[in-house]
């Protein structure tokens, strides 16, 4: 790192660190949550020196990020502020770690919005749907919900990304709908992979995509938005009388419904781009929890049987 002074201010700091390790090395959207915390630096600690922060003044700045935060964001928030306090014990520059033993608080959690569909449910959705001969946002939706895709990798499939004779579905790159478009690596390496497909899907894009260019993306018509896609699926729950999800929840359903149909988790990571199994597990802990009271019900069926 470059040679900081003594009395240098830990929120200078702090921004320094992230223009040296973090800037160029990491995906936008994750910048944009360093670049946030040192907003709040800013905002809570703008005069405390490097040299002065303290197991003491380092909780103190925790808990008054807690005061307007919920848990799992204040757990965030340290993280990303350890990651430079660390570096700054290896430098010399502190003489102790002042995050050892931080107590992380929060807001409680605000109650969570549905986040999936049930099968009856995903099915009474896409019966609202306008399948044209011509590709729409609504194919979109078919899509997601078929694939379990990101909003931003489905929006950057081309024709060439179909294989139909293989029943599959390349996925190599994404689509920069949040600035100025064009397409952009995977989320991580995982991220790149290949869906297989159902029949009934390839029967459909295969006459959907014959006449378009092969490498030009199917769902790209000038600048797109994923609150239109949202608010076109708001309007087909509401038909439909179901809980209204978002574009992400429809990659949440196609996950849950594979996981209830007895998918591994280890296939429906792969199938998602997870970078772990780990991943999968947190993200759909409530169904495997579930899954498992039901195995625990067969088994002890299944013992109460035995003579």
């Amino acid at each position: 790192m470059c040679t900081v002074k003594t009395s240098i201010l830990f929120v200078d700091y702090y921004k320094q660190w992230i223009h040296t390790y973090k800037e160029g090395a990491i995906r936008d959207v994750t910048m944009a949550k360093y670049r946030n915390s040192l907003h709040w630096l800013e905002r809570l600690i703008p005069q405390l020196k490097l040299t002065d922060l303290t197991r003491l003044s380092y909780q103190q700045l925790l808990n008054e990020f807690a005061n307007t935060h919920e848990h799992q964001t204040t757990m965030d928030f340290h993280h990303q502020l350890k990651g430079a306090i660390l570096d700054a014990v290896d430098d010399g520059l502190l003489t102790r770690d002042p995050t050892r033993k931080a107590i992380i608080k929060g807001k409680s959690p605000r109650p969570k919005k549905v986040k999936y569909l049930n099968q009856f449910e995903l099915h009474t959705l896409l019966a609202q749907l306008t399948l044209t001969p011509v590709v729409s946002m609504d194919w979109l939706i078919l899509l997601i919900a078929k694939t379990g895709l990101r909003f931003s990798e489905a929006i950057a499939l081309t024709p060439a990304d179909f294989d139909f004779a293989k029943q599959r579905i390349s996925i190599s790159k994404t689509w920069n709908y949040k600035t100025c478009g064009g397409f952009m690596p995977t989320k991580n390496k995982s991220s790149i992979r290949k869906i297989q497909i159902d029949w009934m899907t390839v029967m459909q894009f295969s006459a959907l995509v014959k006449d378009l260019p092969p490498d030009k993306p199917l769902f790209i018509q000038g600048k797109i938005y994923n609150s239109t896609v949202n608010s076109r699926l708001e309007k087909y729950c509401k038909q439909a009388k179901i809980p209204i999800i978002s574009v992400h929840g429809l990659r949440h359903t196609h996950a849950s419904l594979l996981l209830f149909a007895g998918v591994s988790i280890a296939s429906v990571a792969r199938r998602l781009g997870h970078s772990s199994m780990t991943t999968t597990q947190k993200t759909y802990l409530h169904i495997i929890q579930e899954l498992e009271s039901k195995d625990m019900n067969l088994v002890m069926k299944s013992l109460s049987e035995l003579s």
